[in-house]
């Protein structure tokens, strides 16, 4: 692929995988010019639909592969690897009389009076857990050193079993790892070929059960983690790309493939991670610090709280739910994760009746293949995305700015005979149902996920993207009680974006149980040391300058007896006794906002101390409109449109957002097409065009658009 022009690599590159569509943003940073590139995701092999919208994407920019200096992608691999159960034959190898803690776990029920109880199952069976004898106490103190002949001989019969990896996960590691060390290289010596991940280097942190099971989850998933991220490399290599690529990883930093094929893990949530970065980029460049992220695209509905400019991140994880919003119900992985909260709502979601007689939306999603009704690929459930386009909202010959036609009458069909005569109603009604039942589900998620960190959603200003994020946005603000819906440009691949923003980062480590009135300050200030120089050295390793590097400490702190921790803000440099004071103060504020008020007057204990090693944050200078009124020559004409307050459909002016200027002001209902998404404001709103070519809307009571 040879085109004329400069050579220079002054391009940068973001491509997010999504259930339906593949993704990518490019922006030149010279000019700050931006293209995007949307393809139908290919779910045989995702790599070949990275190549296919990279190839469409320069080839209509005339550009080669050898411009692009860097590249940023996101995967759902891991994530579908574990769910699916592909992963590798995996052995754990556990402290003696401790290989069935996995399975045990907490002994938890998850649904208390549910007696058909699905509990999680762990990714290696029992017949291939096997006890090791060795126990390093607490303290760290080695009490019995581990029998590295008996491992040899346990490894060689593994690998003559056909096991492709291991996992070893020993108690207390994380104050000692010498024992899980000798164990590993005593596997490699007996089965070089087995993959092995230990815990005191995936996740060394207190609680066995959790640290276990991340462990087991890493190396599962590495060897097809790292085919994917090999045969992406050759793909890109066959195109002429030469420049920097990375992986995002679910704590929102990027990291090299080298790093991403040694702890998979980290990439569970990559795709999502990038959203809500992209998110809190478009929040601080209109001056919003505190919003709420919301991501639709075909598969799953995404919401996050951005509070103080920053995505909040987790270290609890789970994975594989049996129940979707029950936690426990899934495999638990410590590794941070941006949180959020993600329901099976998309444009591909399946619409059907349950066993009750009633509608019920997802979690299935039509995805790419067979895709909704109205894609016409082989679809035959009707899905959002066919009720959005019965009601008028979406444009049948406009998807994806033409590219792609709708079949209306298909849709219309595929409502009436598997919704509408059922429940009694007219295909509009039905169709109405799907619509809005949708945004009742993703509000009622918002809702929880808001007040359970601390906040009020009518205060936080909306955020809406992803492919159908535009078409869902005004309702899922008018139902959470939210006055103000922001809407940035190129909507529909806003999440590759937030590739373009990340950092190189990684985080780590080291759990030091301690009460605040007792803390050893000498080990502690070598312990960051430790995990500052881990950090130094892996992001020079990445690329990274020394002078940019940047470390960010913290510690998970709670009330002597509590089960569970807040995470508190720890300063930097050398600590002391003096420190143990602002500890308290920090721990007191981060609770307050948290439960509204102060704890009990009990002494405090620490648990965990973490650093978070980031590079600097990547410019992206992109270009914004001019100032006259463009709003008459953007209106493309009208169409009608279902909106209840009318009492029907309703003729609808639909404008070009393409032409669309700062300070143009459209008074609604009104809907407003770009290429990969469509806007569509209800009655009672009224839309602002602002400098950054955002649609700012001003979101009506509930009674106030009647």
């Amino acid at each position: 692929m040879k085109h004329s022009g400069s050579t220079v690599a002054n391009h940068r590159i973001g491509v997010d995988i999504g259930g339906t569509f593949t993704d990518l943003l490019l922006i030149d940073d010279c000019n700050g010019k931006t293209v995007v590139g949307k393809v139908l995701t290919t779910p045989d092999d995702p790599s070949r639909g990275v190549e296919q919208v990279l190839v469409q994407t320069l080839e209509h920019c005339r550009l080669d592969a050898s411009q692009v200096r860097h590249l940023v992608h996101g995967t759902t691999l891991v994530t579908n690897t574990i769910i699916e159960r592909k992963g590798a034959r995996t052995a754990l190898l556990a402290t003696k009389g401790f290989r069935d803690s996995v399975e045990i776990g907490r002994e938890h029920r998850y649904e208390l009076y549910d007696l058909f109880l699905d509990l999680p199952r762990p990714l290696t069976p029992r017949h291939l857990r096997f006890d090791i004898a060795e126990r390093t106490l607490a303290d760290g103190t080695l009490l019995l050193e581990v029998d590295e002949e008996m491992v040899e001989a346990l490894a060689a019969e593994l690998a003559e079993r056909r096991v492709e990896a291991v996992a070893i996960s020993f108690l207390h590691s994380f104050t000692n790892p010498a024992n899980e060390q000798a164990a590993r290289r005593a596997v490699t010596r007996a089965a070089p070929g087995l993959r092995v991940s230990t815990s005191s280097e995936v996740a060394p942190e207190i609680r066995e059960y959790e640290r276990t099971s991340t462990t087991i989850a890493n190396v599962y998933v590495q060897p097809l983690a790292e085919q994917y991220l090999q045969d992406l490399q050759s793909r890109l290599a066959d195109l002429g790309f030469g420049g920097s690529f990375f992986v995002m990883l679910s704590s929102g930093g990027i990291a090299t493939v080298e790093t991403a094929a040694r702890f998979p893990i980290r990439l569970l949530e990559s795709g999502p991670a990038a959203g809500a970065l992209a998110a809190a980029t478009l929040g601080a460049e209109v001056g919003v610090d505190d919003l709420l992220s919301f991501d639709m695209g075909g598969t799953t509905a995404k919401l996050c709280v951005i509070a103080e400019g920053r995505p909040e991140i987790t270290y609890d994880f789970e994975v594989d739910r049996r129940y979707r919003f029950r936690k426990g119900s899934g495999l638990p992985v410590k590794t941070p994760v941006i949180e959020m909260i993600e329901i099976g709502a998309g444009g591909g979601s399946i619409a059907r009746i349950n066993q009750l007689g009633l509608l019920k939306i997802g979690p299935e999603s039509a995805g790419s293949d067979p895709g909704p009704v109205c894609y016409g690929l082989g679809g035959s459930q009707p899905t959002v995305t066919d009720a959005d386009l019965t009601l008028g909202y979406l444009d049948p010959d406009y998807f994806l700015g033409g590219r792609m036609t709708l079949d209306a009458e298909a849709a219309r069909q595929a409502i009436e005979s598997q919704i509408a005569k059922p429940l009694g109603l007219s295909v509009t009604e039905a169709a109405w149902g799907i619509h809005q039942l949708v945004n009742e589900n993703m509000a009622n998620a918002a809702r929880v996920h808001v007040v359970e960190r601390g906040k009020n959603p009518q205060t936080l200003p909306v955020i809406a993207f992803g492919g159908a994020g535009p078409v869902h946005g005004y309702r899922v603000a008018e139902l959470t009680g939210c006055s103000s819906l922001i809407l940035p440009p190129s909507a529909g691949v806003t999440s590759a974006l937030g590739f373009l923003v990340a950092p190189l980062a990684f985080d780590f480590v080291r759990s030091y149980y301690a009460r605040l009135d007792d803390l050893d300050w000498d080990h502690l200030n070598q312990m960051f040391a430790d995990l500052e120089r881990q950090g130094t050295e892996l992001l020079i390793q990445s690329g990274a300058a020394p002078h940019e590097i940047t470390h960010t400490r913290s510690v998970d702190i709670r009330y002597i007896g509590q089960g569970h921790e807040v995470r508190v803000p720890v300063a930097g440099g050398i600590l002391g006794a003096g420190d143990q004071q602002e500890l308290h103060q920090e721990f007191d504020r981060v609770y307050r906002s948290l439960y509204g008020r102060s704890g009990p007057d009990v002494g405090l204990e620490a648990l965990t101390w973490r650093v978070i090693s980031a590079g600097p944050i990547p410019a992206v200078t992109r270009q914004s409109g001019g100032g006259s009124d463009h709003t008459e020559a953007a209106l493309k004409g009208s169409r009608p449109a279902y909106f209840p307050e009318c009492e029907g459909f309703r003729d609808t002016p639909v404008y070009n957002r393409y032409f669309l200027r700062e300070g143009d002001r459209i008074k609604a209902p009104a809907i407003v097409e770009e290429r990969e998404s469509t806007a569509v404001i209800g009655p009672g709103g009224a839309i602002t065009v602002d400098s950054r070519l955002n649609l700012v809307v001003s979101v009506a009571g509930k009674d106030q658009g009647k």
